[in-house]
């Protein structure tokens, strides 16, 4: 019996640039201001960002990403409004949103970001980054568009910006970070035990939330340490066995087998947003297998799909989740989709990741996911997270089953909005009197209305319940 839950944080640590390559402060002046340096990044995952000194309603301030064949990818503040423009061999494009165009009050800081294909515009108000421009450079509308995935062009890659009215007073450039935080998983060992730090602190992977779909967003892996605070750690990309470039993938898994990484993720980085372009899309699962040290700075890993039986017709696999028996089986849990979205939890087994057979599935669900393995006393149990799309009955929930699917109990915690997935920490068996916990996620999102549906979440960190 799992014990009972209760929230103990929340978290929401937002930055548009993750990694800074640059960083630069100056003394506003009256005069012309401007400074330029180089980002290379490993997958298109970049942002610029500059702090504003008070705007004058006459002021004009850039910023841009400079590729090695021309291409510019820019933002304008001009007289209170925010633009962008993208320029490549064939011309320039300029978008402006009539609608959310416009900041609401002076903007502190001004920002562009490349994040997958897209490229968003955002301004810093009140002390909140709002998305005020966004561009997909893959949907068509853009002659000339770069490949912003090839790696010789994301190696050249440069940043700057410019100031005509002395407006600037520092900017940073580097790696994107997120807007918000989901699909939080524990880094476990092969056996089902949590990677510990040696002062305690566990690790998780999360899907950093870009300014927009699922395209926008990457993996990345951060730090819990033993009062509940959270601190960035890693990014980490992927190289399709079946396609080159970086790609921001995620819903992800890390698991320390040896002296190697294993690295489980879901292929979403290039799902489409539009409902009328899913008629043959699918997600499938990658696994990377590396000796780096993946838990700090940046990597790009190559991978190969994980083959994974399903119990019918499916449309997609997403939500690795591995571990390794005391005979040296190989569990992993998934999700598997009839169609997008009708989803429910999976598990197979074998005695390598290549050769996996389905030991059971929660037919019976149509919008569960965050598949988890946990062993405890009783042995090894399945946890999953019910959405409130289910019927009545299996709704808003976190379930439990043993390795044949069948539901044996439910663990009681608070339900967050949105699907959080339930990644339990058990106690730390060298610490005497260390209890069970929990981190997972919500639905809040940030950016406001442009950046739509994918900024979520909050991540919530909880314990147990004794009262």
């Amino acid at each position: 019996m799992l014990p009972r839950m209760k929230i103990t944080a929340r978290h929401r640590p937002v930055a548009v640039v993750g990694s800074a390559a640059i960083t630069e402060s100056y003394v506003a002046t009256s005069g012309p201001q401007s400074s330029t340096g180089t980002i290379p990044l490993l997958a298109p995952f970049g942002a610029v960002e500059i702090a504003l000194a008070p705007q004058r309603p006459d002021g004009a301030t850039r910023a841009w990403l400079l590729g090695p064949d021309g291409t510019e990818l820019a933002v304008e503040l001009t007289d209170g409004r925010v633009s962008l423009s993208i320029t490549t061999p064939a011309g320039t494009e300029r978008r402006r949103s009539r609608r959310r165009g416009r900041p609401r009050c002076a903007p502190t800081r001004l920002a562009l970001s490349l994040t997958g294909t897209h490229v968003a515009a955002l301004t810093c108000e009140d002390g909140a980054w709002v998305v005020r421009g966004r561009v997909d450079l893959a949907d068509g509308s853009l002659p000339g568009a770069p490949d912003v995935r090839d790696a010789d062009w994301l190696a050249g890659l440069s940043a700057g910006w410019a100031s005509g009215r002395g407006t600037v007073s520092g900017w940073t450039a580097g790696s994107f970070g997120q807007l918000g935080l989901r699909d939080t998983r524990l880094v476990s060992h092969a056996d089902g035990s949590a990677y510990r730090l040696p002062d305690g602190s566990v690790l998780f992977s999360a899907t950093s939330a870009g300014p927009g779909f699922f395209g926008t967003a990457h993996t990345s892996l951060w730090e819990l340490d033993v009062q509940g605070e959270v601190r960035h750690r890693a990014a980490l990309y992927f190289q399709r066995p079946d396609a080159p470039g970086g790609y921001g993938d995620h819903a992800t898994h890390v698991v320390r087998d040896g002296e190697r990484w294993l690295v489980a993720t879901s292929t979403w980085s290039d799902f489409p947003s539009a409902r009328r372009e899913r008629e043959h899309a699918t997600v499938a699962i990658t696994l990377a297998e590396t000796k780096a040290d993946i838990t700090r700075g940046e990597h790009l890993l190559g991978t190969r799909t994980l083959d994974l039986p399903t119990d019918g017709p499916s449309v997609g696999v997403w939500d690795p989740h591995l571990a390794r028996e005391e005979d040296g089986s190989w569990l992993v849990g998934y999700v598997s989709a009839r169609r997008f979205f009708d989803f429910h939890p999976l598990l197979a087994r074998g005695p390598s990741l290549e050769e996996l057979t389905l030991l059971g599935a929660a037919t019976d669900r149509r919008a569960s996911e965050g598949t988890t393995l946990l062993r405890t006393d009783a042995g090894w149990r399945v946890l999953a997270s019910d959405g409130r799309d289910n019927t009545r009955r299996v709704r808003e929930r976190f379930p439990v089953f043993d390795l044949a699917m069948r539901e044996i109990e439910t663990l009681e915690a608070p339900y967050p909005t949105n699907i959080p997935w339930p990644s339990v920490i058990a106690p730390n068996p060298a610490v005497p009197g260390d209890e069970w916990r929990m981190v997972t996620f919500d639905g809040t999102p940030s950016g406001g209305a442009l950046a739509g549906y994918g900024t979520h979440g909050d991540v919530i960190v909880m314990g147990e319940c004794r009262d």
